[in-house]
């Protein structure tokens, strides 16, 4: 068994451990209230940052973060979905959605088969496994892929903002600066924020146990 869905269960318990949201009743109602936000733009500079066009949209409910951040990732890509239908292709239910290899499938299926799944498996990553994804976010935003990363836990960004997420979620990857060393991170439980900079090691921590996709 794959060991990705092997960490997923079979349960409706253990599917909503590895791959759902659970969010507090005050973030899902933010999150379900807050209006689109407006499409950014591609963005290079002199530093070597570079984020990703993006149309941002809050997740409407608990357990529609993995249709939201897979949403976000393919409108880099000009492919406008609503999230009802992306949740369709993913498989997504009130226990969420089942684990990162459904969020490549569908964006494979939907933008012709660039993206790979990767798995962190230990409980905290290891420094090859930092590098990693390193090489992976800057190889998928140059290529104008955004990356979906399957996260849990709480981080902190770099403005000092925590971020928790106990029962698991799901965050779109959308740009980075400093030669990869912070990650632009576009959470659609946030509407507030929308997105923010996380430091490379902290990003790959939060996906630790779980994967991404690039």
């Amino acid at each position: 068994m794959n060991p990705i869905m092997q960490k997923s269960g079979l349960s409706v318990v253990g599917l909503l451990v590895a791959g759902g949201c659970v969010l507090g009743p005050a973030v899902a109602a933010q999150a379900a209230s807050a209006p689109a936000a407006a499409t950014s733009s591609n963005q290079t500079n002199r530093s070597g940052e570079r984020v990703l066009g993006i149309d941002y949209q809050a997740q409407p409910n608990f357990y529609y973060c993995g249709p939201a951040a897979t949403r976000i990732a393919l409108s880099a890509q000009g492919k406008a979905l609503p999230q009802d239908e992306v949740a369709r292709l993913l498989g997504t239910t009130e226990a969420g959605t089942p684990s990162v290899l459904d969020t490549t499938r569908v964006l494979n299926e939907l933008t012709g088969g660039k993206y790979r799944t990767t798995e962190i498996s230990d409980s905290a990553a290891r420094p090859d496994q930092i590098e990693q994804l390193r090489r992976d976010v800057l190889a998928a935003v140059d290529a104008g892929r955004p990356v979906v990363a399957n996260i849990k836990g709480t981080t902190v960004d770099v403005d000092g903002n925590p971020h928790s997420y106990e029962g698991g979620h799901y965050v779109t990857l959308v740009g980075y600066r400093d030669g990869g060393d912070t990650i632009r991170v576009a959470d659609p439980a946030d509407p507030t924020l929308g997105e923010y900079w996380v430091t490379l090691p902290k990003v790959a921590n939060w996906i630790a146990e779980r994967g991404y996709s690039s």
